[in-house]
């Protein structure tokens, strides 16, 4: 226990680790609302009847989804972006958006076809409007069938960014770096930051588990 009292609590070293916490959760938070924005406008394009914008939004998808984001990183921090003056943070929050996106994407793409489209075409009958059908209809189901595997893009893009501090960026990852390099105990001081990583990812768990029930209620 004094070890681990001297390894997180000394020295401050709680408070250091809750400003590498904060930057994770900061950019997870931010690159996963704009992630999902920008991945459901590249769902609607890629479904588009419009052979440039469906194209475009494939080519867009196959590539980013098969780059590693570090890269995807490290091409933008050092190279596009290298002069225009965007702090680290804003650069990496930008890159998981991108990232996330097409995860989003191709993932909104797969519930959408796995709609039955029998419902919708028995909602118009009925007399609903196209938007109503996709409010009432179409929209739930697309919920409920992504609903499972967007919990794991979640999960995976708070993983991702345990590369940040590769553009001088302090986060968790980061922090639990250099004090293992300070104390000279990486073995305590790296499962403490997996026990923490571990922790975000119940929460997640947690608060999709709470969403469905209240859902089933």
């Amino acid at each position: 226990m004094e070890l681990i009292y001297s390894i997180f609590i000394k020295n401050g070293g709680w408070l250091t680790i809750l400003h590498g916490l904060k930057v994770t959760v900061e950019i997870s938070a931010l690159s996963l609302l704009f992630g999902t924005l920008l991945g459901s406008l590249l769902c609607f394009l890629r479904v588009s009847k419009f052979a440039p914008l469906r194209i475009f939004a494939q080519v867009y998808i196959s590539i980013v989804r098969g780059s590693p984001v570090l890269m995807l990183l490290m091409l933008l921090f050092y190279g596009i972006l290298a002069r225009v003056g965007i702090p680290p943070v804003a650069v990496a929050v930008i890159t998981f958006s991108l990232h996330t996106a097409a995860h989003v994407a191709e993932l909104l793409r797969s519930a959408l076809m796995a709609l039955d489209k029998g419902q919708v075409e028995a909602a118009r009958t009925l007399g609903f409007s196209k938007w109503q059908a996709f409010k009432l209809v179409t929209f739930p189901q697309i919920l409920r069938i992504a609903k499972p595997v967007y919990q794991s893009t979640v999960i995976n893009l708070i993983q991702w960014t345990s590369v940040v501090g590769y553009v001088t960026i302090t986060d968790l990852t980061r922090v639990i770096n250099n004090i293992a390099s300070r104390t000279m105990q990486p073995i305590i001081t790296i499962t403490g930051g997996l026990l923490i990583y571990l922790a975000i990812s119940w929460l997640v768990h947690g608060i999709f588990y709470l969403t469905e029930r209240r859902r089933e209620q």
